[in-house]
């Protein structure tokens, strides 16, 4: 038997992209929990309505003191008291217990991760270039904030707009009984109170969306300057972050204090309205009283609920411009958040079984600018091959693995894959048939065991270990301690691994490519940050890793494009030259000027250029 917190699956996966209207992207984000929405929803109006039962019970009791002898007051009236009795201490509580676990057990602690996986899950599905375009801060801010925001407004509208609407109608209702007048007295009273509130949420949202936006720019700003806080000391610019930050939070108190005054307003015109309420609906029970209309209940019922309607007023429009404010905040939430996929799978996208052959035919690629990336690329790699990749800085050497890994889509040309256009197969199968390391290796601030295990995570610890000695990084792994006292594999690396040198950091991404061992393997820049007596001790192993697959390195050190099958030359995103070592250095072109002017290994591209 499952749990109430059960009821509702909190991870469940939505259906399709999000919409970007509003309410699309409610009923997208709460897709799967409505019944029990709608559930609770009831059960918080059933607790509204006792509220005006309450009213009406205690007029019972006072009309029947006055018809009755005191003394035998409670033998007339016992079955009247000990209903009422029953009321306030059994019904009454048991409604609002189960209107609370309601909404406090199955609605908002599974509503707040429903749509935050949904949203996560959609970011994760953006393309590099989205990231790219936005701070890291920023967007985790969107996250939380558009994902709390809808538990709000969720949980608000169970909590008061339902209890609310069934309270006045209730209401309504039960004065109605008293007189006509007295009802439609309410009424009126209700249409005016719907009417300020229609004329002043527009405003608090449209000013909610502002404020959110501030807010999440001092985040995006903050955690910009906290990630790079060592290039923030080593240029000495702490008050020039400083005035950055200042500048997003100076901006930020601005978009609240615009809030505060329409809130303020907002709340002064409504608790003026709310005063009104008792001086109509008990003077007018009065007044009917005091013409024969009404019984000394009937003023005392009029009475208790407009002073009760009148206090849930303040109650009321303070959450209803939280909602209003929420709603604001999806609303830049789902801006940011929800657009489509610019690289998106093929509707009849197929898993890549296998990795074989690779082509690049006539590919032309600018990141959107006419001019520079690659030109007119025409390359094939045979299975099994090793293909090393030469060329100055931005001559699209990296791009070329871009395109690849189908990080972008060319322009023109394709990229094929064991004979499959790539835009034929899902991005997920494509990139788990290639292993890759780069120069900027990416370390979670996770254990180094599980970085490694990053690269397949259902590996054993032994071919972990296995992993990380071929790639020489099993020894510093043992002499690691974070600052929680953990050693050894279970050491956390801190973020983007700043704990390690560039070249452990190498290392560890090294074994990470070795676990994974897909029959494509990328270096770029693989052993950029290694010493030359490291890169030696691990040649060896790389030499043992690349057997058998088909590889593509990039490397301004040629110590190891030396050693492939073929080097092709790019210069302008265009191939310059092409052969092996021996072909190219008898050639005396451009790869021959590189090597020839290389020092310790590296090469002297200005020189070269002169």
């Amino acid at each position: 038997m499952r749990r109430p917190a059960d009821l509702i699956d909190a991870f469940r996966p939505a259906d399709g992209a999000p919409p970007r209207t509003l309410m699309a992207f409610f009923r997208w984000s709460l897709s799967g929990s409505w019944p029990w929405l709608w559930t609770a929803g009831g059960l918080s109006a059933l607790a509204g309505a006792a509220e005006v039962v309450t009213a009406l019970l205690l007029g019972w009791v006072i009309d029947a003191a006055l018809v009755s002898d005191p003394a035998g007051y409670f033998t007339a009236n016992m079955w009247l008291l000990l209903g009422v009795a029953a009321f306030f201490v059994i019904l009454r509580p048991i409604l609002f217990g189960l209107s609370a676990a309601a909404n406090a057990i199955i609605v908002a602690p599974n509503v707040n991760p429903l749509v935050l996986s949904r949203l996560h899950r959609w970011t994760l599905g953006q393309d590099v270039t989205y990231f790219d375009d936005d701070f890291a801060g920023r967007i985790a801010q969107k996250q939380m904030q558009t994902s709390r925001a809808i538990t709000d407004v969720a949980s608000e509208i169970i909590n008061v707009v339902f209890f609310a609407l069934a309270s006045l109608v209730g209401a309504a209702v039960m004065l109605g009984t008293i007189n006509l007048w007295i009802g439609a007295a309410l009424l009126v009273w209700l249409v005016g109170y719907l009417a300020l509130i229609r004329g002043f949420m527009p405003h608090i949202r449209a000013r909610s969306m502002r404020r959110a936006a501030a807010r999440a720019m001092v985040s995006g700003q903050v955690v910009d300057t906290i990630t790079n806080i060592k290039t923030v000391k080593l240029f000495a610019h702490a008050a020039h972050e400083d005035r950055a930050a200042l500048g997003a939070i100076g901006t930020f108190r601005e978009r609240v204090i615009e809030f505060g005054h329409v809130s303020t307003l907002f709340r002064v015109s409504l608790m003026t309205l709310a005063g009104l309420l008792p001086v109509l609906l008990i003077g007018g029970a009065l007044w009917l009283w005091s013409r024969g209309g009404a019984t000394p209940g009937d003023v005392v019922a009029a009475g208790t609920i407009s002073i009760r309607i009148a206090q849930m007023t303040g109650w009321v429009s303070f959450t209803l411009m939280a909602i209003y404010a929420n709603v604001g905040e999806v609303e830049d939430g789902m801006t940011t958040l929800t657009p489509p996929y610019r690289l998106a799978d093929a509707d009849d996208a197929t898993a890549l079984a296998q990795a074989g052959d690779l082509r690049f035919e006539n590919l032309r690629f600018a990141y959107g600018a006419e001019a520079g990336g690659l030109e007119g690329i025409d390359i094939a790699v045979a299975q099994g091959e090793k293909l090393g990749i030469v060329g100055a800085s931005g001559a699209g050497k990296s791009t070329l693995v871009s395109l690849l890994l189908r990080l972008h889509d060319p322009q023109e040309g394709r990229v094929l894959v064991g004979g499959t256009d790539i835009r034929e197969v899902t991005q997920e199968s494509l990139r788990q048939q290639i292993g890759m390391v780069t120069q900027e290796t990416a370390m979670f601030n996770r254990s180094a065991r599980a970085n490694i295990l990053y690269g397949r995570p259902d590996a054993g610890e032994e071919e972990m270990i296995a992993a990380a000695r071929q790639a020489e990084a099993h020894d510093f792994i043992l002499e690691l301690e974070d600052f929680k006292g953990r050693r050894g594999y279970d050491a956390h690396l801190g973020e983007r691994g700043v704990k390690l040198s560039g070249g452990q950091r190498q290392r560890i991404a090294l074994a990470r490519a070795i676990l994974k061992d897909a029959p494509i393997l990328v270096l770029d820049e693989a052993t950029s940050a290694l010493d030359s007596a490291v890169e030696a001790a691990i040649q060896d192993a790389l030499d043992e890793v690349m057997e058998g697959k088909t590889v593509l390195a990039i490397a301004h050190r040629l110590s190891t494009i030396a050693r492939m099958d073929r080097i092709i030359v790019l210069e302008q995103g265009r191939i310059a030259e092409e052969g092996t070592h021996r072909e190219l250095l008898a050639a005396d072109g451009l790869y021959a000027s590189y090597w020839r002017l290389q020092s310790g290994g590296f090469i002297n591209y200005g020189a070269a250029a002169e």
